[in-house]
């Protein structure tokens, strides 16, 4: 092995570990409770948004949405024969919080798994309530890669509960369209068809953004063949840095989709589960895509390496042919250059000229027979090609 390629191998190890540490650092981070904590404290990120409240409270007949409610003012929605949707808008606010946990008596476990954040996506029974934990993810508008938040879902009775992180942006306003213009049959069912229709959102927003991945996969595997750069073996590994972050949220979330269509809880009605089946479907597809894009990316390396390798060995033979050809013309310039004398050719009158004639030809018929041979092809194509 050459000292070039154990430089490029050393320089790709040194990348890679770098790259395995920042994957730790940004993607394997779930919020963990201080040793010694009491069960149930919540952790206010002092950066979180303040939180405020929007409800829409719908039935077949009516549909009323209101905005920067008091947790007191959802009371009268919580037993109502309609169906409540409370929307936590941010995470910044413990007072809020904690009254709306007294007010829709809301377990303190439960608080804690919806206001610390990030946590891994789940779905646990509470008899009267049921939580679900999820991750949702949105593309940047801009740039490459994607935002993403937890959202948690407080199903009861009569009401659900949603705790975003940002009040910005979602991918729940084609639902709220949906409540508003009474589409579709989301006005006609109760609380449990609701967290089915913003979970299937939830799921469904992953595919814009892996759609996003496949193009980016595929810009860079023209740019590997064409002319990788250093540059080249980041991208790679940002990509896989970030399809693994997807696939950690992606995972859990299918075993959050099982238990709700195995489930026997009451809140959740059979004619829902069966819909629950058509998430499920979808995020196997997720997985599918995911999988597919880590072997596309994990094999771009290796296809990094040899278009490296075969750049490489391009200018060994080019270095190559350039010293064969200089070989011969080196060796006739240091005998006429050893000062001996008595050197009869150093007498003559064309003695120089017949030199470098002979030199000349030498060089010529070399580059003859090899461009006969074809060892010049590969460089004329490589230069077409950059052209």
């Amino acid at each position: 092995m050459t000292k070039s390629s154990l430089d490029l191998d050393k320089m790709t190890l040194k990348i890679s570990n770098q790259n395995s540490e920042e994957e730790e650092e940004d993607y394997f981070e779930y919020f963990f409770d201080e040793p010694g904590s009491e069960p149930g404290t919540l952790s206010i990120d002092p950066d979180a948004t303040p939180s405020s409240i929007v409800l829409i409270d719908y039935s077949p007949k009516h549909a009323t949405r209101r905005a920067n409610l008091t947790p007191l003012d959802c009371v009268s929605y919580l037993e109502s024969e309609s169906v409540s949707w409370i929307d936590v808008r941010g995470l910044g606010s413990e007072d809020i919080l904690n009254q709306l946990g007294q007010v829709c008596k809301i377990h303190p476990l439960v608080l804690e798994d919806v206001v610390n954040v990030p946590q891994r996506p789940k779905v646990q029974d509470y008899e009267e309530q049921l939580l679900v934990i999820l991750q949702m993810v949105l593309p940047l508008p801009d740039e490459d890669g994607f935002d993403y938040e937890q959202v948690g879902f407080v199903l009861g009775k009569h009401y659900l509960i949603t705790f975003q992180e940002e009040p910005e942006e979602d991918c729940f306003e084609p639902v709220r369209v949906r409540i508003r213009e009474n589409r579709g049959k989301v006005r006609q069912a109760g609380p449990d068809y609701l967290a089915y229709v913003l979970i299937d959102s939830i799921i469904d927003g992953f595919f814009p953004v892996l759609e996003d991945y496949g193009e980016r996969i595929e810009a860079l595997e023209d740019e590997v063949v064409d002319n990788p750069t250093r540059e080249t073996v980041e991208k790679i590994y940002e990509i896989r840095r970030e399809l693994l972050a997807l696939r950690r949220m992606i995972w859990p979330q299918r075993s959050v989709i099982n238990i709700l269509i195995r489930g026997d809880n009451e809140l959740i009605s059979q004619d829902v589960q069966i819909y629950f089946r058509d998430c499920y479907d979808h995020v196997i597809q997720l997985l599918d895509i995911v999988e597919t894009y880590r072997e596309l990316a994990s094999s771009m390396m290796d296809l990094y390496m040899s278009a490296m390798s075969n750049k490489m060995n391009e200018v060994i033979n080019l270095l190559t042919l350039i010293s064969t050809i200089f070989i011969p013309l080196t060796f006739i310039a240091g005998v006429y250059g050893m000062n001996f004398k008595y050197m009869p050719e150093l007498e003559w009158q064309w003695g120089y000229g017949l030199i470098w004639g002979a030199m000349l030809a030498i060089a010529g018929s070399l580059i003859y027979f090899f461009h006969k041979k074809g060892w010049f092809d590969t460089f004329y194509f490589v230069g077409k090609r950059d052209k």
